[in-house]
């Protein structure tokens, strides 16, 4: 099949290079020309393992294709993705559609023959309704069908997430759209995953309502390390426990910093602002989302206790800086309020993190990024766990640090505690 990607960032290009690897011919276009350039020299935007070698591959084969041109792009194919940002709006918790918006005008003026368009960005509920009375008078003429397919792609694990998908859920009352959208995910949907057909407005709360919950998992078990913390418990032995009931499931009740990422943080503010324009409480998300910011200045305090609140002059090292390990991705990563805050206290910071060096640390005093592990560690006052990235699980502190007296604070609970006192080392987990 012949498809079009609109909008090449990390649901756009992760999609245009998968969908390209079955065999069908796809078009990825974005206005950002210097984007556009570096993508045809096979030069990926984002941290994504593997990504690199099936974009390169599709696009030697002539599968794969990298434009500014969204007219010729649209003429030459039969399936458009709307793959653009959704932010949230300043000032705000609704999901800012201007650039979903912006596309729906521009595809109005481009269309002429029958295209099946599909909203892949993450919309709020009757989004689908607004961009069908924008491409009214195609949908009359029974040029268009449009469709909610969300993505439930994982930063890190993308391309296994999108070749072995838990579900593909397509909204659509059209037989003909569901037809066709069915032959191109019958090349996965076969490998033992399930493709489930709703309505538009269905699939819309479906991907909402999906990281709202799972936003929900991750606050409820950072309170709960909180209370472990208190009694002597082991938030890992809690979460082992309750992972093993089916009805429960161990994924995401793993505690630690608050989330982050591209995802739940603007779709738990989302699904409030549209829950609120219908006039209904959703008192627990708006809860969860309240847990979460607690999150951040809670995981601080605990640093300032660790350091008895002797922050001047502490040389403090953060090993990963970024909200989940194998992405390069900051954008809500707790990190940066954190460093901030250390920053402003006089601390001298130092970190490392596989994924390189982050602009948005930049413009924060006395932070450094250390280009090696050992080089961040060297005489340390205090070493910071908070992304588990492989390289960060079998360390040997001592060797690495080379003082006396330093303490660690792994927030991700990667280490035994009960190894690190046989060692002498003065270790901090969370919820232990």
């Amino acid at each position: 099949m012949k498809l079009c990607m609109i909008g090449t960032g990390y649901v756009g290009l992760v999609s245009g290079v998968c969908f390209s690897d079955l065999g069908n011919t796809v078009y990825c276009v974005d206005k950002n020309k210097d984007k556009i350039d570096s993508l045809n020299k096979g030069k990926i935007p984002i941290y994504e393992p593997g990504l690199e070698e099936i974009l390169k591959r599709n696009f030697k084969s002539k599968r794969l294709f990298f434009t500014t041109d969204l007219k010729k792009a649209v003429y030459k194919s039969d399936i458009i993705f709307i793959c653009v940002g959704t932010p949230t709006r300043k000032n705000s918790n609704s999901a800012d559609l201007k650039y979903v918006f912006a596309v729906a005008n521009q595809l109005k003026k481009i269309i002429s023959k029958y295209k099946i368009i599909i909203t892949k960005s993450t919309v709020p509920v009757t989004t689908g309704d607004k961009i069908e009375k924008i491409l009214i008078k195609l949908k009359k003429r029974k040029l268009v069908d449009i469709v909610s397919n969300p993505e439930f792609l994982r930063e890190g694990e993308a391309i296994r997430d999108f070749i072995y998908p838990d579900r593909v859920v397509v909204g659509t009352d059209s037989k003909k759209a569901n037809h066709v959208l069915k032959s191109l995910y019958l090349p996965i949907i076969k490998k033992t995953s399930r493709y489930f057909s709703t309505s538009r407005r269905g699939a819309e709360m479906i991907k909402y309502a999906s990281n709202a919950f799972l936003a929900t998992k991750i606050s409820y078990i950072n309170e709960l390390a909180n209370l472990c913390e208190k009694t002597n418990v082991d938030i890992k032995d809690v979460s082992f426990g309750m992972g093993s009931d089916d009805r429960i499931g161990e994924r995401f009740l793993r505690a630690g910093p608050a989330y982050g990422g591209s995802c739940f943080p603007k779709d738990t503010r989302a699904l409030i602002d549209t829950a609120n324009k219908f006039k209904i409480d959703l008192s627990i998300v708006k809860n969860v989302v309240k847990s979460n910011e607690k999150r951040k200045i809670l995981l601080t305090h605990k640093v300032e206790k660790i350091l008895n609140k002797k922050l001047k002059n502490k040389l403090i090292t953060f090993l990963g800086v970024t909200f989940k390990p194998n992405t390069d991705d900051m954008r809500e990563a707790s990190s940066v309020p954190m460093i901030n805050y250390l920053s402003k206290k006089k601390c001298k910071i130092k970190y490392f993190d596989p994924s390189g060096e982050k602009k948005e640390l930049k413009k924060i005093k006395n932070v450094k990024y250390c280009k090696n592990i050992s080089t961040a560690c060297l005489k340390s006052d205090l070493i910071i766990i908070h992304t588990e990235w492989n390289v960060f699980k079998l360390l040997n502190f001592k060797k690495l640090v080379k003082k006396k007296n330093f303490s660690i604070y792994d927030m991700r609970n990667i280490y035994s505690p009960i190894k690190m006192k046989r060692m002498k080392i003065n270790y901090f987990g969370v919820g232990r």
